[in-house]
């Protein structure tokens, strides 16, 4: 079935709505439900917690009895059919009679089949609806599911030509400070912010949300030949702290040490360490070696109007050399910050 604008309408609602689960639904993804009959919104919910009901039978428990019989129910994950942390929403659905289902997205666990199930019972079902966006929406869970690997993107501030400091590092500050109080929201929306030793050595970060209501990712840092200092900023507060290391230093008690044995390995072991996505703020070394790697997808460039000729890329050692190897983009997105320009964009491989 097709779908239009008053489905979009309401499905926008349930992104609305998905948001606010926030980290709590990790390892799931972030789903909200609106129930229309005749017109009008009678009920909407939200998936909360992992491992806590799913949206579509929080919007149907939330409705207080009302007849749900001939209403549509919206939601931008397809309704699951199998029983997991809790029963099937599609049961409960095809119980109450509604009519008519949309969704956004449909789920990538082989599991869930909600889609098949709904048709066989008689519910009309619209699928797609504003797709693109629930895709952006749950971007992290289906990297998750697919590849059991953090959804990672870097986040670099660089001048027109694309330096991230001068030849001898400095680097403090080539963007302004609306730029910056952008990053801050940004680390707020990832779960891990990683870097490496290096610029933990140079510019002393201490990689936090200092905003209001900000939540401080888990400090990630690769420092494979012990080189960091016991009193660097990225020690000096309660914020989890994961190290990456294969030396025999000692490092501050809130620290959990971790081997290194290659990216794409470390990367499964935060991901079963509950680390789902990752912002990187690294040096350009760092950043060549994951996206030599393929492991980035996505990019957060904050430009400043200023040019370095000489200095430090943010994709130092990337080294391709053929424009046939180039790393294609998508989805770009623009937006300014003063006299700075924020270009996000994903990557293809």
């Amino acid at each position: 079935m097709v779908s239009n604008k008053e489905d979009e309408k309401y499905i926008k609602k349930c992104f609305i709505l998905a948001k606010k689960g926030g980290f709590n639904v990790f390892k799931n993804p972030l789903v909200g439900c609106v129930i229309v009959k005749n017109g009008e919104i009678i009920s909407k919910g939200y998936h909360k917690k992992y491992g806590e009901f799913h949206a579509e039978r929080n919007a149907i428990l939330n409705a207080n009895d009302k007849d749900l019989e001939g209403s549509t129910l919206y939601v931008n994950l397809e309704p699951c059919s199998h029983f997991g942390k809790t029963p099937p929403c599609t049961d409960l659905i095809i119980e109450k009679k509604i009519k008519r289902v949309c969704y956004s997205n449909s789920d990538p666990n082989l599991k869930v089949d909600g889609h098949n199930k709904l048709i066989q019972a008689g519910i009309e079902v619209v699928k797609g609806v504003l797709e693109k966006e629930g895709e952006e929406l749950n971007k992290v869970f289906f990297k998750n599911i697919k590849t059991k690997t953090p959804y990672i993107a870097i986040k670099t501030g660089t001048t027109l030509d694309s330096k991230i400091a001068t030849k001898d590092f400095q680097s403090k500050w080539i963007t302004n400070e609306f730029s910056r109080c952008e990053v801050m929201k940004l680390r707020s929306s990832y779960m891990g912010i990683l870097t490496g030793s290096n610029t933990v050595l140079t510019d002393n970060p201490h990689l936090t949300s200092r905003i209001k209501n900000g939540i401080s990712p888990v400090r990630i840092v690769i420092d494979r030949e012990g080189k960091l200092d016991n009193s660097a900023n990225i020690f000096n507060n309660d914020v989890r702290v994961i190290v990456v290391s294969n030396s025999e230093k000692k490092y501050p008690s809130n620290v959990e040490k971790i081997p290194f044995k290659n990216m794409q390995t470390l990367m499964k072991t935060l991901y079963e360490k509950g680390i789902t996505s990752i912002l990187v703020e690294a040096g350009g070394k760092l950043n060549g070696i994951l996206l030599k790697e393929k492991l980035v997808d996505e990019i957060y460039q904050f430009i400043s109007p200023k040019i370095l000729g000489e200095g430090i890329n943010f994709t130092s050692g990337l080294n391709l050399d053929k424009l046939s190897l180039a790393i294609k983009t998508k989805d770009l997105k623009i937006k300014k910050f003063k006299e700075d320009i924020l270009l996000n964009y994903k990557l293809i491989y």
